[in-house]
């Protein structure tokens, strides 16, 4: 019997969403990241699993019309309720955006620089009470702003209403050391590249997901290394990634990558949200 890849499966853009994070975890190998295959010592597949159907409520907001602020902290509101803690944060700040541009028809670098600048001061400090839910891996703030610490959660309010900063306004401000917030100042560049090199790829759209990730790993260095381990290491995992010719290869290197609690997870959701553009555009499954 013959079976014909899928295209069209009448998913709106939340289900499409809420999938990509799917098929994020369960790609393999990612080096230093839970999948399929490899826990990390709290943090564990079903985790991820869980997050993802959790997120549902949130994403749905955000295609429905929601302030993207509200989306998001219902959605990591709803993600934080699993045992692992934070799975991905980092994926739904750069999903909700991009539901919210493919609900109005305009999934593209454009339309979800729209929605991104169209946010409000109201939205900066639902994203600060996200913050609240599940601990998140930030650097330091600027010297000269540590009232705009996110780590302050609700307390940030005043002064985000102060300095009428909106989320746009924020993700600018940690755009320098950011990657996920150069993503949202940017024009979501990466995103729409990784998603056009899964679409011409091949085979299983999880191989297609974690040959994007090990591309994408060798572009810059991953913020949650930095974050983590610093800039010289995150240099290192790109030499490392770079090295490596196939899946079979990336094996090696994941292991090795665990070993070392090496976690190169801000490389983890600009994929994921690669993985919800291609889907948007018609990769088979």
């Amino acid at each position: 019997m013959t079976t014909h890849p899928v295209t069209d499966r009448g998913f709106g853009p939340a289900r499409h969403a809420e999938l990509a994070l799917l098929l994020e975890v369960a790609g393999t190998p990612k080096p230093g990241n839970v999948d399929r295959r490899r826990d990390l010592s709290d943090l564990h597949f079903e985790h991820f699993l869980t997050g993802a159907v959790g997120s549902a409520d949130g994403l749905r907001r955000a295609e429905n019309g929601a302030a993207v602020g509200e989306a998001f902290e219902t959605a990591v509101a709803g993600m934080s309720r699993q045992g692992g803690g934070n799975t991905q944060f980092g994926c739904l700040l750069l999903l909700v955006p991009l539901v919210r541009a493919a609900a109005v028809g305009e999934l593209s670098p454009v339309g979800v620089t729209d929605v991104a600048e169209s946010t409000t001061v109201d939205d900066a400090v639902s994203f600060y009470r996200a913050f609240e839910h599940v601990d998140v891996a930030v650097g330091d703030p600027p010297e000269d702003a540590p009232d705009l610490d996110v780590r302050r959660g609700a307390d940030a309010e005043s002064a985000l209403r102060a300095q009428s900063l909106t989320l746009f306004d924020v993700m600018e401000l940690s755009a320098e050391g950011d990657a996920n917030a150069r993503e949202w100042t940017g024009g979501f560049a990466r995103t729409f590249r990784a998603a056009e090199s899964i679409l011409a790829d091949e085979g299983p759209v999880t191989d297609r997901v974690a040959r994007a990730f090990l591309e994408l790993l060798t572009e810059e260095p991953d913020t949650l290394v930095v974050t983590n381990h610093g800039e010289a290491v995150a240099r290192d995992v790109m030499d490392r990634a770079a090295a490596v010719s196939d899946l079979d290869e990336a094996e090696e290197l994941a292991e090795s990558f665990v070993a070392d609690g090496i976690n190169p997870g801000t490389t983890a959701d600009i994929v994921c949200a690669a993985t919800f553009v291609a889907l948007e555009r018609g990769v088979p499954l």
